[in-house]
């Protein structure tokens, strides 16, 4: 035992980099300049209208939309036809 007052252990490199929050807008298309990889690796809930939404491709909090795919739709490039719904949009990181 020691005098010395027990000092809280040094946070990780991943804690001090990593925000406490989702960002405003966060796109999963690669091309998209809102793409962020580790964010979506770390994982993003997304609650659209109180209820909890799975298949969101694109979110913004402060304009409150979501664009969601279209079923098996696909436009000229291949890529899914995505669909803008405006309501409350809530976001988290999933533990």
């Amino acid at each position: 035992m020691t005098d010395l007052p027990e000092t809280e252990p040094t946070p990780t490199e991943a804690t001090e980099t990593a925000p406490a929050s989702p960002p405003d807008r966060l796109a999963a298309d690669p091309s998209s300049p809102f793409f962020d990889a580790d964010t979506l690796q770390r994982g993003v809930g997304v609650r659209f209208k109180g209820v909890e939404k799975f298949n969101v491709e694109e979110y913004c909090v402060s304009e409150g939309w979501i664009r969601i795919p279209a079923g098996k739709a696909r436009d000229r490039h291949g890529r899914p036809l995505l669909l803008k719904f405006t309501g409350e949009v809530e976001v988290w990181f999933k533990a």
